[in-house]
């Protein structure tokens, strides 16, 4: 009877694994991530884009002028990266270019109408959304907001002169992964 030689099965397995499991990182980096990576940095008002994926979640990281339109920025990506996105969820995380540019009247006016538009969003009562920030605008002069909704998320872009902030909040609340009653 042969003897089993440990040894060359040993490099084999580990040769064949590195092999599928690199081809599988560089298919997702190069086949994947960078196609998404440029087109995100070709919608307008972007100036920078981060690609991460996990299974079914495409994360998209976008620095944004100060005077972009978050919810086509969105759309944008969604319609011309439909190849690259698949059947995974998309999720949107803005940013203003700069971040010194999100200024601290933003974040008090934001952090005001936090509740609110919690409370909105948790009882799907959209138009309180809007209502709030319409009020938000009175309480502070000069800031202007501006919502937006599609059937996936709601778009609130904040601006007071230069500065800006960009929220972008789910429609539909996360699901547990067990029975209620497990």
């Amino acid at each position: 009877m042969n003897k089993i030689k440990i040894l060359p099965i040993t490099i084999t397995a580990a040769l064949t694994a590195a092999i599928l499991f690199g081809g599988w990182f560089a298919y997702r980096h190069f086949g994947v991530e960078q196609p998404l990576d440029r087109v995100a940095k070709s919608v307008e008002g972007v100036q920078s884009a981060e690609v991460e994926m996990t299974s079914g979640i495409v994360k998209v990281k976008v620095k944004l002028a100060p005077d972009a339109n978050l919810s086509e920025v969105y759309r944008q990506i969604k319609q011309n990266g439909a190849g690259e996105i698949g059947g995974k969820k998309l999720e949107l995380a803005a940013t203003t270019s700069d971040d010194s540019q999100t200024n601290e009247r933003l974040e008090k006016a934001w952090s005001y109408s936090l509740f609110d538009v919690a409370e909105a969003m948790e009882n799907r009562k959209y138009s309180g959304i809007r209502d709030t920030m319409a009020n938000l605008s009175k309480q502070f002069p000069g800031v202007t907001v501006m919502t937006d909704m599609d059937e996936n998320n709601v778009y609130i872009s904040m601006r007071d002169g230069d500065a800006a902030k960009f929220i972008v909040l789910p429609r539909q609340p996360a699901m547990l992964g067990v029975w209620p009653n497990a």
